[in-house]
């Protein structure tokens, strides 16, 4: 009867090792399976980029000037501030570019953001949805002390780039995007 309960506490022991083992081994894997690779965040900012371009070109199309330009119609989003940029993108519009939470017959344009201004996805603004606006010739590059900023807009041209000095597996520069 010994024998029998020396096997059952053996196995038992063998057991226990085994799942120390896959906790150790789960420990040191899901990190690096979960966390975002290079490759996963440039894929992210082509992804972002693109759908911001696309979303200020059809305003630009719809209204005759890129959002942000004029203001949304509130106190607060008056010309080339950031609050008329997010306004006129994720609300919907009229000709003016006023802005409305339900559509009529006047307000009838967009929204062409319906998830809002996508965080910036690479460092070191990465999480930032903020925007940094610039007018003129100004060509948007990245803003060192825009540090809540992740992106740089041209509301006079509708350029948009991520503001990251960071560079692309590639070896060009995130805002060259």
């Amino acid at each position: 009867m010994n024998t029998r309960c020396m096997r059952r506490a053996l196995n038992l022991l063998e057991l226990v090792i085994v799942v120390v083992i896959f906790g150790l081994l789960a420990a040191i894997a899901i990190p690096r399976l979960s966390s975002a690779s290079p490759a996963d965040a440039e894929r992210s900012l082509r992804r972002d980029v693109s759908v911001l371009r696309s979303a200020i070109e059809l305003y630009y199309r719809d209204h005759g000037f890129y959002p942000g330009q004029k203001g949304a119609g509130t106190l607060e989003s008056g010309p080339g501030t950031e609050a008329a940029f997010a306004l006129q993108l994720t609300r919907f519009s009229d000709a003016a570019g006023r802005v409305a939470d339900k559509p009529d017959d006047a307000f009838c344009y967009g929204p062409y953001l319906r998830e809002g201004i996508p965080a910036c996805p690479v460092a070191p603004r990465r999480g930032k949805q903020g925007l940094h606006l610039v007018g003129g010739k100004t060509v948007p590059a990245f803003v060192p002390s825009a540090t809540e900023a992740g992106w740089v807009y041209n509301y006079e041209t509708g350029d948009i780039v991520v503001n990251s000095d960071g560079y692309g597996m590639s070896g060009a520069r995130y805002d060259s995007y």
